[in-house]
Formats: C-alpha cells, sequence, structure tokens
C-alpha cells in the first residue's frame, strides 16, 4: 500500500497518537456542522464535497468491476456511511454528547466478535464475551451520566440513534467480509460516497434543507469532516495497517471514545464527571478483554497480495 500523499513520515508512536487525534475529529467536526445546519444538510454537503474529490476512483471503480461488486459496494456505504452517519449527526444535532456516541460506536467491533462465532464460524472464546458484558455496561453508564447531566438537551430517543448506527455497522462488516473481490479503499471509499450523497439528497429533499447555510462556519466545519476525519483518519489509518497490522490499529480506534470525551468537555461543555470516566474504564477494560494477549499478525511484505481484504476494511469512516 502506498503512503497516501500528504501523510509525514513520523515516529510510530506520534503517528498513532495522530490517527487517534483525527478518527476523533470526526465526533467533534459533526458537533461542529450541526451547530450550523440540519444533520441532512451537512451529511449532503459533505458527501457531495468527499464525493467530487474522489471522482476519479468513482469512475475508476465504474469501470474495473462487475454491477454485483459494485452493488455490493453500495449496500456497504449505505450502512457504513448513510445510515451510520445519520444517526451519528442526527444525535449529535439533537445534544447527544459526542463522547457518549464515540464509545456506542467503538463497542461495534466487540459485537462483531460475539457473532462471529455463529455467524463466521470463528470460535468465541469465555473472556470475549465477559468483555462484552463490561463494554456494554460502560456504555449504559455513560448513557446515564450523559442523560442525568443538567446540561443535557437530548431527548431520550436520541440516544437510541448511536446503537441503530453501530447495528448498520456491524451488519455492513459482515456484508464487506463475505465479498470475493478486493475493491481498492479510495474506490470503496468513492462508492459509499457517492451513495450517500444520493440518500442524503433524498433526506435533505423531503425536509426542504438541500440549500446550505450562507456562512463561513458552515464550510468550515465541512473542510475538517473531509480533510482532517476522513481523508486524515481514514488515509492514517491504511499507513498503520501496513506498518503495525489490525489488531494493533483496532486498538488505537479504542482510544477514541476518552480522546473525544475530553475534547467535547474541553470545546463545547460535555459532561464529564467521575461516572462517565468510570464508564470509560469498563469500555476500555472490555477492549482488553475481549483482545487478550494474542499477538498480532506480522507486517506484510511489499508487493504481498497475501491479504485479506474482507478483515482490512475500516468498519467506519470517520467523520
Amino acid at each position: 500500500m502506498n503512503r497516501p500523499i500528504g501523510i509525514p513520515r513520523l515516529p510510530a508512536p506520534l503517528l498513532s497518537a495522530l490517527f487517534v487525534v483525527l478518527w476523533s475529529a470526526g465526533f467533534i467536526g459533526s458537533k461542529l456542522g450541526t451547530a450550523q445546519a440540519p444533520f441532512d444538510t451537512v451529511l449532503l454537503w459533505r458527501s457531495l464535497l468527499l464525493t467530487a474529490l474522489l471522482s476519479p476512483w468513482l469512475v475508476a471503480a465504474q469501470r474495473g468491476h462487475s454491477a454485483r461488486d459494485l452493488g455490493r459496494q453500495v449496500v456497504v456505504g449505505l450502512l457504513s456511511q448513510g445510515v451510520y452517519l445519520v444517526t451519528v449527526y442526527w444525535a449529535i444535532g439533537l445534544g447527544v454528547s459526542t463522547g457518549t456516541t464515540a464509545l456506542i460506536d467503538g463497542v461495534q467491533p466487540l459485537v462483531v466478535a460475539a457473532l462471529a462465532g455463529p455467524l463466521l464460524g470463528a470460535t468465541l472464546v469465555a473472556r470475549q464475551v465477559v468483555g462484552l458484558a463490561i463494554g456494554l455496561l460502560g456504555v449504559v453508564v455513560v448513557t446515564g451520566a450523559d442523560l442525568a447531566s443538567p446540561a443535557t438537551t437530548a431527548p431520550w430517543w436520541g440516544y437510541l440513534l448511536p446503537p441503530l448506527g453501530m447495528a448498520a455497522l456491524v451488519a455492513a462488516t459482515f456484508l464487506q467480509r463475505r465479498a470475493t473481490r478486493r475493491t481498492p479503499p479510495l474506490q470503496a471509499l468513492a462508492v459509499h460516497s457517492a451513495a450517500t450523497a444520493a440518500l442524503a439528497l433524498l433526506l435533505a429533499g423531503a425536509h426542504g434543507h438541500v440549500v446550505p447555510p450562507a456562512t463561513s462556519a458552515f464550510w468550515l466545519a465541512l473542510a475538517w469532516m473531509v480533510v482532517l476525519a476522513t481523508l486524515g483518519g481514514y488515509g492514517l489509518y491504511w499507513v498503520l495497517l501496513e506498518q503495525r497490522g489490525v489488531t494493533q490499529v483496532n486498538s488505537l480506534l479504542f482510544l477514541v471514545p476518552p480522546v473525544t470525551t475530553v475534547w467535547g468537555a474541553a470545546w463545547f461543555g460535555e459532561p464529564l464527571g467521575p461516572v462517565t470516566v468510570l464508564g470509560l474504564a469498563l469500555a476500555l477494560l472490555a477492549v482488553r478483554l475481549a483482545r487478550g494477549n494474542a499477538p498480532d499478525e506480522p507486517a506484510p511484505r511489499e508487493g504481498s497480495e497475501s491479504h485479506d481484504h474482507r478483515e482490512r476494511t475500516p468498519q467506519r469512516c470517520p467523520g
């Protein structure tokens, strides 16, 4: 995998820290964007901008894949970007804290691990079940603290939206893992963005939210989401994947909720009390239990074609 343009050659620990910050930036960008416009307006113009930037790869995807392969990627994109981002933007726009949303999103790999046994025939050990239970308890603790906070303005049903988005990610993950043909990452992202733009156009058109606000803050928020969160976070995902392997990179993703929680508390005054810290600690413990002490896979040799792309596809697209 070639290094994406603009990714500097930094020491591995610094690159890992930068990745966590950029991935967290997707949730912060959602807050910035939905403060300026309805969630469907934000989703529409974010997806249009990203599709325009990736248009060469969208053309390449249409030329190099069968209708069936493209159809699968469209469905994966509608689930992993369309439904997922609708729930994230809508929930954050309603007032659900960025940290709570990131934490619910972060439980998704644990759910995938729990379902891998019955759906993919993988072995599920006892510590993974315990890890999933502790992770879900952490989500309940943080969500309860968020709901009980005097600063919370979100309705109770707004907290049901992130779990729906997580369910869409789970479905997209299993659908992608059953794919028999590899789709290059940027081509897949282009197809996913175009499919999401079509969905967002239907939503925004139905609510009369197509026209963007004439404010610089709105466009700065979109630039934040596209450049920092999606292109930056997504690009670094693939760089670190080649350097460190999928297990260690997924472990870095579990650092996103605490970073997002601190960031949201500092910028937006979102709740960050002892109960929230306890919930985040439970989530990190769940990750440790679910992962265990299994060694990571070795980094691939240059030119090797032995990797299974189905295990390498990011479960979500940040921002």
